[in-house]
Parts: structure tokens; C-alpha cells; sequence
């Protein structure tokens, strides 16, 4: 895509990020997520299956750029002549998809990339009967800035970042900067160094009289996932420019309103699907394929943004008016929690995550399942796993096994109650998003087993057949600690948390966030008061992002100490980040704190 003034060996990196995204919606469009027909006409033999996850990214991307293109063209039906300018378009199908729909009666299209791409697309076009027949009579350039010229299209190749040259080749085109015009930079500014960017920003925003510019990029980089994000494009040779300058959505709006722009209004993808996506659509994503990975959507989604911005609109263009007001802003913090390593030796079977851990007795730890890293493979997890603290420092080792039937399902997202020292009880989880609902197991531990020692430990596993018996403990449990009745309180405060009871206190750790800016750490709250208290954790000493969800948790009460254990998951097309070993918090300060001291109190909120 003509994006940033990179070498050749970065353009061409560059350049591959667009063909990526091509692949990635022409899966998405096979999939039934997008209803696009020509994506695999510009694809070709380069079509590969990709990810659910990946496909719900793309398609809330494509949904949102066809969302405010559909409302320019509705607000702009009484205007005699208008253009859209798509920057960087590589070989997206938009110019298509409007034509083929007959949106295109007074409206013409020009598409801009590196001369490369520009080439390699108008011979696509040419060659393909089904594109060359919705352009009509045409004319195939091949020399020149104009690539490919139709009725109401053009592809020119120049470099976006040559804003001269830009300016040149586009008055070449017939661009008219006296038509009311729509710019689309679809992830293509960011790679730009900024000065360039932002002059093409500005160079828009005064030469043309009436406007409106759609951007779609990356934002909020320096949190676990924008880190994993940003080393990502880093090793593709395409760093994000943008996001550093403009790390939030409030940042990028004063961006535009500085550089021209008028009027400027931005969303996260979070806010754009529940706010600007019908009801029954979201309902039809949901059935398109079995899909259980939320955190990582919603991580997904909190790190892109969608901006309309415009000037010189009669009446004023605003397809990003939400339908429904949606809490905004950061979390105040009433202090910090450091986070340390815990431990220094082999933890290679704890890098997991959709796992859970147990204090079986004090300074005993038990995890089980989960998806991780198992004998040098990503893999459904078949070992146990016991954390030993002896002489202050944790030590890690593998269960034996009694019984290596299949009584373990290698299940993920179950949960596990100590009911005694030597017995725990294993209940639901799932293999698979489409095998949930997994039944209850024993796990039963000799009696006499050596605490010093994790090769000692030997679990049985039995089926638990007594669901009555189960039912009641559970309860119990859940009534004694007061969690039952809190609940429905809790339920905006996020999800996939971790929470533990402890002296009339819920301490609530890490977990995903739709509306916020700030990335949940420690939240402490009074259970009799209501009095709630945001930390946030401090992770300076840690060479690693620390990612807070898909985790387990344990709380030493004697010690008032949180061991954090695994966490993580797949990063969108980025990757697979896990947190590669435990991490220890000292709550003792901040529990001291919420029992009398009135420190940060200014940052307390009252949930009843």
C-alpha cells in the first residue's frame, strides 16, 4: 500500500501487511462474516483459512468502514458530484462493492498505493472479466502515474508520503478539490513518519472546501496488548508511527480539530459494535462459527479506533452518533502495587492460560489445564502443576498420576475448590468452544504427602457422581462468602477477572475492561460499605508485559500475598503472548489501607 517513504526493503514489508489484510477479509467474506463476492477475485490463489478471532477483526473493520462510507453517500444523494479518495487502498474491493450496488450514480472513485501495487492491481482488473465488466469502458495505463482509468474510477501509484507528488498526480486524475470529497486511510497513515501524516491531514483539510476524512488505526500502545501489537509490526518492519504521538482516541481527535478539521468524532471498536451495529447483526455474527475467545475480542477491538471527521458539511456528516450512551474515561487509581518475579527456576509448565490454581495448603499451590506450553509444544495441558514455597522462594514441579486413563479431558475454564487437604473438586470447563459443559471430578491427594517435595505429591482422579452432594457444597461456599448476593453489582466492572474473599473485603484482579482507557490491575471492595478502591499494578520490574486475563490467582491470607499464575492468549494476528511466569503482589499496604487510612479515598467509589 502507498504508505510512509520507507526503503525498498520496508516497502515491501509494508506492501505485504496490505496483501495480509486482503487474505484475512477474503477468509472472512468465505466465512459469510463480510458480503463481499470480489474480495477473492483480488485475492487469487493467495486465499488461506484464518482464525475466528481474526475474522470477527476484520469484520468489525470492514463493517465499520462500509458504515461511514454507506452514510456519506446516503447524506451526499442531493449533491450533483461527489469523490472518494481511498489512501493506500491496495487491493480492497470498496470501488467494487458500490458499484456492483449501484451507490455510484454521481460518485467517483480513486484508489492510491505504491506504483508496485497500483500495477499489479490494474492488471488484475484488466484480466478479470468480473471487474473489468462493473468499470466499464476503461483504459489500461500500465506507464505514468494513472495505472488504470474507467468512467468513474482511477488507480494512481505514488507514494502517499510525497505530498507534492501526491498533489500532482491527483489534479493529473481530474481530482476537484471544489467537490464535496471522502478521504479513507484504512491502517494506512500510521506507517508514516508523522510529519508526513499529519501534513496530508492538514493539506486535506485546506484545499478541499467541503470534506470528511475516515481514518481506522491502532491506538493505546503501551499497555500488555499494545506492546505485544507493536512488537508484531516491529518484526514485519512496519512500525506504527501514529500511535506514539496519538496513543487514544481523544488524542487523534485533536489531531484533526488542529490540523482543519471542524468537526472530529472518534470510537474504539468495543463502542462502535455495541453502539453502531443492529442488535440482530451481532446476533448473526454470533451463529457463524463456534467462538469462545471474548477477552481477546474485546482486547482487539479497545486497540483499534474508527474516526469520522469533516468540515465545510451541510447538513454535518456524523455516522458515528451512538445509539446508546456507553461510560467513558480512566479508572482513578488510589496507588500502585509492585509487581516481582516469584520465582527464578524452570516455570516453562506454568506458561498457560484458561488454567486454575488452588492453595491446597498453605504455601501448597495447585494448577491444572488450560492451553499452554507443554514439552516444548503450545498444547491442551495433560500435567498437573504444584508451586512449593519453602525458605521464603517458590519451587515448581509436575504431579504424578495415579490413575493416566481419560478421566483428565485436558479441559480449559474450569474451576477447582479445595474441599480438604488431600481432596479438590473439578467442575465444568470445556475442550473446545463447541464441547462445554464438562462434568465433575475428584481429585484426591495421599494424605501423607511431602509438602518439600512436588515429586511426592500423586493425584487419583475419581468421578464425582454425587451432584446433589456437590450442588450444596458449592453453595455453601459461594453463600459463606457473601459473592452469591454481589454479583449483578459487579457486572459492569468488567470480566475475566479473578477474585478472592478476604476479610470482608472482594479483591477483584486484573480481568478486561470494555470502556476505559486504564488496564485493570487490583480492585478492593468493602463488601459491607461498598467502598471500592482501584490499583493499579506497577510492572517495572518485570521484562515482560503482564497480561491480566485468562490468569488464576491465589491468595495467601497469612502472608497477604497474590500469586499470579499464567495468563495470556492469542493477541489477534499478532501472535500468542503468555505470561512466561508467576508473579507476586504484597497486598498488605493496600488491605491496611481500605481497613481505616483515608489515603485515596478521593479516588473511591461507592457500588450501594
Amino acid at each position: 500500500m502507498g504508505r510512509g517513504r520507507p526503503g525498498a526493503p520496508r516497502a515491501a514489508a509494508v506492501q505485504g501487511t496490505g496483501g495480509s489484510s486482503a487474505v484475512s477479509k477474503c477468509s472472512a467474506a468465505a466465512r459469510g462474516y463480510i458480503q463481499d463476492r470480489f474480495l477473492r477475485l483480488l485475492v487469487g490463489r493467495r486465499r488461506r483459512r484464518r482464525a475466528p478471532l481474526v475474522h470477527r477483526g476484520y469484520y468489525i473493520r470492514a463493517r465499520a468502514v462500509d458504515h461511514c462510507v454507506q452514510d456519506f453517500l446516503l447524506k451526499t444523494q442531493s449533491h450533483p458530484r461527489t469523490q472518494i479518495l481511498s489512501l493506500g487502498a491496495g487491493f480492497d474491493s470498496l470501488y467494487f462493492r458500490l458499484k456492483d450496488r449501484g451507490l455510484l450514480h454521481h460518485t467517483m472513485v480513486y484508489e492510491v498505493d505504491f506504483p508496485s501495487v497500483a500495477l499489479q492491481k490494474a492488471a488484475l482488473i484488466k484480466r478479470t472479466e468480473e471487474l473489468s465488466a462493473l468499470v466499464g469502458s476503461s483504459e489500461w495505463e500500465g506507464l505514468g502515474v494513472v495505472t488504470f482509468s474507467g468512467k468513474d474510477y482511477k488507480l494512481l501509484g505514488v507514494d502517499l508520503s510525497e505530498l507534492s507528488q501526491l498533489e500532482r498526480a491527483l489534479e493529473e486524475a481530474g481530482l476537484d478539490t471544489e467537490i464535496t470529497t471522502l478521504f479513507i486511510a484504512e491502517v494506512v497513515l500510521t506507517y508514516m513518519e508523522n510529519s508526513r501524516s499529519d501534513a496530508l491531514i492538514q493539506w486535506a483539510a485546506e484545499h478541499f472546501s467541503r470534506a470528511c476524512f475516515l481514518l481506522y488505526e491502532q491506538m493505546h500502545p503501551e499497555d500488555p496488548f499494545g506492546r505485544v501489537m507493536q512488537q508484531h509490526f516491529n518484526q514485519l518492519n512496519s512500525t506504527l508511527h501514529s500511535v506514539a504521538q496519538y496513543p487514544d482516541c481523544e488524542a487523534q481527535q485533536k489531531r484533526f480539530l488542529a490540523k482543519g478539521w471542524t468537526e472530529c468524532s472518534v470510537m474504539d471498536m468495543n463502542e462502535f459494535f455495541t453502539c453502531c451495529t443492529p442488535e440482530d447483526e451481532q446476533q448473526r455474527v454470533q451463529t457463524l462459527e463456534p467462538f469462545d475467545e471474548y477477552e481477546e475480542w474485546h482486547l482487539k477491538c479497545s486497540h483499534y479506533f474508527v474516526l469520522a471527521a469533516s468540515k465545510g458539511m451541510e447538513p454535518s456528516w456524523t455516522p458515528l452518533l451512538p445509539s446508546m450512551t456507553v461510560p467513558h474515561g480512566a479508572v482513578g487509581m488510589a496507588g500502585s502495587v509492585p509487581a516481582v518475579r516469584a520465582m527464578r527456576s524452570d516455570t516453562s509448565g506454568l506458561r498457560r492460560y484458561g488454567h486454575h490454581s488452588v492453595l491446597l495448603k498453605r504455601d501448597v499451590i495447585l494448577t491444572t489445564g488450560g492451553f499452554g506450553e507443554e514439552d516444548g509444544q503450545h498444547c491442551r495441558m495433560r500435567n498437573f502443576h504444584v508451586l512449593i514455597k519453602h525458605a521464603g522462594c517458590w519451587k515448581a514441579g509436575c504431579v504424578k498420576k495415579e490413575n493416566t486413563d481419560k478421566r483428565w479431558d485436558e479441559r480449559l475454564f474450569h474451576t477447582v475448590s479445595c474441599v480438604s487437604n488431600s481432596l479438590a473438586l473439578v467442575v465444568g470447563g470445556r475442550t473446545s468452544p463447541s464441547s462445554a459443559g464438562l462434568g465433575m471430578l475428584w481429585l484426591k491427594f495421599h494424605e501423607t504427602y511431602n509438602a518439600l517435595d512436588p515429586g511426592d505429591i500423586t493425584v487419583k482422579l475419581a468421578r464425582s457422581t454425587s451432584l446433589c452432594m456437590v450442588a450444596a457444597l458449592l453453595w455453601s461456599l459461594c453463600w459463606g462468602t457473601g459473592i452469591s448476593c454481589m454479583l449483578k453489582s459487579f457486572s459492569a466492572l468488567g470480566y475475566s477477572h479473578t477474585a478472592h474473599v478476604h476479610d470482608g473485603k472482594l479483591l477483584l484482579v486484573g480481568g478486561v475492561w470494555f470502556h476505559s482507557s486504564s488496564v485493570p490491575g487490583i480492585t478492593v471492595i468493602d463488601l459491607m460499605s461498598g467502598l471500592c478502591l482501584d490499583y493499579m499494578i506497577n510492572v517495572e520490574h518485570l521484562e515482560w508485559p503482564l497480561m491480566l486475563h485468562n490468569h488464576s490467582s491465589v491468595f495467601l491470607p497469612n502472608e497477604e500475598e497474590l500469586l499470579i499464575i499464567g495468563g495470556g492468549g492469542n493477541c489477534f494476528s499478532f501472535g500468542t503472548h503468555l505470561n512466561p511466569e508467576p508473579v507476586s503482589l504484597s497486598l498488605s499496604n493496600i488491605l491496611t489501607t481500605t481497613d481505616g487510612d483515608q489515603t485515596g479515598l478521593n479516588h473511591a467509589a461507592a457500588l450501594w
